[in-house]
């Protein structure tokens, strides 16, 4: 067997052990390396050649984020990072995404060493994930972590305005790995008026509320974490919070949000299944479906249950996913009437909205 080879690179002499030793006790990987500080790993990797690294974000010498943007400008490889769950640990590790990281685990701030044990099966998963993953162009630029003003948000021309075509509509978007970027590239390309969105992004705890606050500076439409009862509405996004799962229920004529905790369904929480399946029993023939990028099978069934109640439904295609795992199992069940590169997806959905979808020959 051909083992995936790690180098794992982080402060912590206490980290660096015990993620080896997680690493190594997996019959298919193989930590071959560990470095104390970028400037050392930036050698290592010349030297071993690694399949993925595990990046510390806070380090001495040189930050994570500053080896990160040199690493992929110069030679382009998966990325792990090792995250603290602080308001400022969730703005970096949103960067790192940004910059062409892969996936992140977030390390508990307190009993470090029980944390990451009980963290291993997740550990060791998107390490798996990133092996396989393709590697994407990271954001030009070094634009700092952070909203921008209103002032400041996209220059490209405002696509037209929907008015009351999307008041009935609404929006239901699944991702995972690759996702944070997926989402947010379809979120900007959205005019201020359209359909409410509600999303299912797999994040942990600590992290969504960074990240609605990230893409609210960037698109046009009004984007926040969802909040328990609060009224759905148009030209709004509504992501659901890490760690607790996100549908739409009826009130009146109005829809409005639900957050609950509960069991992890798939695995995960949130769930693209709950969100999924809310959509078939609520919103029916008014919903439009997303399958974006992301491992597993989280949402298919649930998503082949929107179309069946009348919804229209699209999944991103392989070339432009970071991982085409949720999309390829949507399609396989049958849930996907049309499969578009990333880039094509909400021009798309705003195509359908007008009422101007006509032929494709991406309709499955």
């Amino acid at each position: 067997m051909v083992k995936t080879r790690v180098v794992v690179v982080d402060d912590s002499a206490l980290v660096r052990s015990l993620l080896a030793e997680i690493i190594n006790r997996q019959p298919d990987m193989q930590c071959v390396g560990v470095a104390a500080d970028p400037l050392v790993a930036r050698e290592m990797i010349r030297t071993l050649n690694p399949d993925v690294i595990t990046l510390d974000v806070e380090m001495p010498r040189m930050d994570g984020i500053d080896f990160l943007a040199k690493l992929m400008r110069l030679r382009p490889m998966p990325v792990v990072m090792v995250s603290t769950l602080t308001e400022r640990g969730a703005d970096v590790t949103l960067r790192a995404l940004e910059l062409g990281a892969i996936d992140f685990v977030a390390k508990p701030k307190i009993g470090v060493a029980d944390g990451l044990r009980l963290l291993a099966e997740d550990i060791t998963e998107k390490v798996r994930i990133a092996a396989q993953a393709k590697m994407r162009r990271p954001v030009e630029g070094n634009r700092a972590a952070g909203t921008l003003p209103a002032a400041a948000r996209p220059a490209a021309p405002a696509p037209t305005a929907l008015g009351r075509l999307s008041t009935e509509k609404v929006v239901f978007i699944g991702a995972s790995t690759g996702g944070t970027e997926a989402t947010k590239e379809v979120l900007m390309a959205l005019p201020a008026d359209a359909p409410a969105v509600m999303i299912t992004q797999h994040m942990p705890p600590g992290f969504t509320r960074s990240y609605a606050a990230r893409l609210d500076g960037l698109c046009r439409i009004s984007v926040q974490e969802a909040s328990d009862g609060e009224r759905v509405l148009p030209g709004h996004a509504y992501i659901a919070p890490g760690g607790l799962h996100l549908s739409v229920e009826r009130s009146g004529a109005n829809y409005v949000a639900r957050v609950r905790d509960g069991d992890p369904v798939n695995r995960h929480k949130p769930s693209v299944e709950v969100l999924f399946l809310s959509a078939a029993r609520t919103v029916g023939p008014n919903a439009l479906g997303v399958m974006l990028t992301g491992m597993g099978a989280d949402g298919a069934r649930a998503m082949k249950a929107m179309r069946d109640a009348g919804s229209w439904n699209l999944a991103q295609d392989e070339a432009s996913c970071v991982v085409f795992g949720m999309p390829k199992e949507a399609i396989a069940a049958g849930a996907a009437h049309e499969v578009l590169p990333l880039g094509a997806i909400a021009p798309r959905l705003l195509e359908r909205l007008r009422g101007t979808a006509g032929a494709s020959t991406n309709r499955l």
